[in-house]
Order: C-alpha cells, then sequence, then structure tokens
C-alpha cells in the first residue's frame, strides 16, 4: 500500500467501499432506498424508508462533501490518526444509512420476581409503578425519534438513529437501578437482552 492510501475492507454488500490514491480519501457509494444531505455546521442527514438520521460530524483535519451521489471523506493529512477518523466517520455514516433504511431496534424484558411491575407509556413518559412496592412511581421522559411500546414483559425501542435507540434503552436500564443490592439476588428490572436482532449472552 503506497503511503497516505488506506485499506479498507468491504463492510456489506450493500455498502461498497473505493480506495483512492488521494491521501487518506475514502468514498463511500450510496445506498439504495438512502438520500444523503450535506448541510451547514458540518450536519449530515440521511433520508430513507424508514425514517431520517441526522448527527453532526466535524473535525477540523476532516472534509466530509458530495460529489455525483458518493460521499467523499477526506482527510487533510495521511496520518494515523487521520485514518482512524476517517474510518470512525465511514462508520457512523454506514449506522446512519442503515437505520434510515432499515430502522434500529432494542428489546428489552420486565423481570419481577418480588413485586409484579405495571410498566407503561403515555405520551412521552415510560412509567413504572410498584417497582419493589415503591409507592411513588419511576418516570423517564423519552427523547424525540423514539418509539417505545409495552406487550407483555416486553418493551421494544425503535428509532431511525441507533444512538437514539440505544441511549433511551439504556435509560431505562438505568432507571431501575438499586444501590447497596447485590443484583445476583434481587434481579428484577428491566435489562435489554436482543440488539437489533443479536440476543445478549
Amino acid at each position: 500500500v503506497q503511503k497516505g492510501v488506506l485499506r479498507i475492507k468491504e463492510i456489506t454488500d450493500e455498502l461498497e467501499l473505493d480506495l483512492i490514491d488521494a491521501g487518506a480519501l475514502d468514498v463511500v457509494r450510496e445506498d439504495d432506498g438512502a438520500t444523503i444531505y450535506t448541510m451547514p455546521n458540518d450536519l449530515k442527514k440521511i433520508k430513507g424508508k424508514f425514517g431520517d438520521v441526522s448527527k453532526k460530524l466535524f473535525n477540523p483535519n476532516i472534509e466530509i462533501s458530495k460529489e455525483n451521489g458518493k460521499l467523499v471523506i477526506k482527510a487533510l493529512r495521511s496520518t494515523k490518526r487521520e485514518q482512524k477518523l476517517v474510518n470512525t466517520f465511514r462508520a457512523h455514516i454506514k449506522n446512519m444509512i442503515k437505520g434510515a433504511n432499515e430502522g434500529s431496534k432494542y428489546t428489552l424484558k420486565i423481570c419481577s420476581g418480588h413485586f409484579p411491575m405495571n410498566v407503561s407509556v403515555k405520551g412521552n413518559e415510560f412509567i413504572v409503578k410498584n417497582f419493589f412496592g415503591e409507592k411513588i412511581p419511576r418516570v423517564l421522559k423519552l427523547k424525540e425519534g423514539v418509539n417505545v411500546k409495552v406487550e407483555g414483559d416486553i418493551v421494544s425501542v425503535e428509532s431511525a438513529d441507533k444512538d437514539l435507540a440505544s441511549q433511551v434503552a439504556a435509560d431505562i436500564e438505568k432507571l431501575m437501578r438499586r444501590t447497596k443490592y447485590d443484583i445476583r439476588v434481587f434481579q428484577d428490572g428491566i435489562w435489554i437482552f436482543n440488539k437489533d436482532g443479536n440476543d445478549i449472552k
């Protein structure tokens, strides 16, 4: 490999990566059904079948532009640090395209061994009542752009933005946190067990 050229492996069949000998230059082809918009203030917006995803990607040494239906990520210098940044930006954009087309889903399970919990969603609030017999409900304000459903003992969190879906799922887990209790004994709570179709072991 010549100096300044990245060695890039193909990520998926839908997203093909071309290697260009022009410093640390990386081109991501636009996926079917996803439209990429380059907006001011380094804000990138991708519109797909499932929804819209926006993310601010900024680094003074990295340039991102759209050329002939391709998103070009270019490093001004060809150092290892800039190459890592290019790969990081590419990974973010790959997740954005996948989320805009297919969405991201996190699944949680309600576990209540001691006291039966009442879990519901009202408006933009996720409400848990009677957790370990508590009289005051635990309430979480949901972020915009996330759809949360409760079906029996299963809670599903869906969003076009993978970061949003994962953050809300983590917030729900954190909402049920109890300090000074051994979780091996007191396993009551709401726990993530599936991330985008992959079970957590």
